[in-house]
């Protein structure tokens, strides 16, 4: 199978300002190493959003000989990964704990009966004023992906590793699958765009942004029903990740935009792993249990 998105090399090499890119060679997996701030030790988190790997049943093997070099590892699994959680639950030493739905559409199904009523109106007269195009050559719109997403992170506050740079875009624009998706006004301005990494039979929303006009003209609802119909045929699945927050709150506005587009969710799951069990107990010493894990990044402190 082709390796593709999150699963190819170039992917958390885009992420390298987070962290220095680890592949496991079992799995084939990535993770990002960190410095524990503070000391001379390294800690490791799946490349974000998802860790995806081609063979998970190697995946305990790989954590298991981790200890000599990381302290700890922590990552999201991918939605589409194996049906049954129990096949990698051994693996992590401090469990492996469901986490948020992420909300996917079946391709086979058409729109009209997966997408409620709210968001089948508001694509259809979405549509009636942007065009939407799939984009040959995704690379030579980054200037204007950087503009939009800049607004992005202006209106939401956006901090640590969402705030992409210029150069980590760059890098992500060359990876195998992605897919681009642009919407123009009457006037051929950019008002939105909508970024897919496809790995074989599903096609993960990466990231959007628009701009003040594009908000106001819904471009949303016009990219996401453009891009479901153009996938048709090319993929079974779409993943569109789940809702804001560290829970996915099912009355934020993500949650219900995603929810609309069909009923479907899949799980995924924390794995929380501690390699090295002496230093892990050292660096957490008068850290509040909060539930955090690792503990020892809390910014919660226990009194001397």
């Amino acid at each position: 199978m082709e390796i593709t998105g999150y699963l190819h090399a170039g992917y958390p090499a885009s992420l390298g300002e987070f962290g220095r890119p680890v592949r496991l060679s079992g799995s084939g997996g990535w993770l990002l190493e960190r410095v524990i701030q503070g000391t001379a030790h390294q800690d490791a988190v799946g490349a974000y959003p998802l860790f995806c790997c081609p063979r998970w049943s190697e995946l305990g093997m790989d954590l298991a000989v981790l200890g000599d070099r990381l302290v700890s590892v922590v990552l999201v699994t991918d939605p589409f990964g194996p049906s049954d959680p129990d096949v990698i639950a051994s693996a992590f030493s401090h469990g492996l704990v469901r986490y948020k739905d992420h909300h996917v559409i079946d391709l086979e199904v058409p729109l009209l009966q997966s997408a409620c009523l709210h968001h089948r109106r508001n694509a259809r007269k979405a549509l009636s004023r942007l065009t939407v195009e799939e984009l040959a050559d995704p690379m030579s719109y980054l200037d204007t992906w950087c503009e939009l997403y800049a607004e992005l992170i202006a209106r939401h506050r956006l901090t640590g590793i969402s705030c992409f740079s210029r150069r980590a875009f760059a890098a992500q624009f060359a990876v195998p699958g992605l897919v681009a998706f642009r919407a123009v006004d009457h006037d051929g301005g950019t008002v939105g765009m909508v970024l897919w990494y496809c790995q074989g039979q599903v096609g993960y929303y990466h990231l959007a942004a628009y701009s003040p006009r594009g908000y106001l003209e819904k471009a949303s609802y016009a990219l996401f029903w453009t891009a479901a119909e153009r996938f048709r045929g090319r993929l079974r699945w779409l993943s569109l990740g789940a809702g804001a927050g560290a829970t996915g709150d099912a009355s934020d506005g993500l949650t219900r935009f995603k929810r609309g587009w069909s009923p479907l969710c899949r799980p995924v799951s924390l794995g929380r792993h501690v390699a090295c069990p002496a230093r892990y107990q050292e660096l957490c010493r008068g850290r509040a249990d909060t539930g955090f894990f690792p503990a020892y990044r809390s910014a919660v402190v226990t009194a001397a």
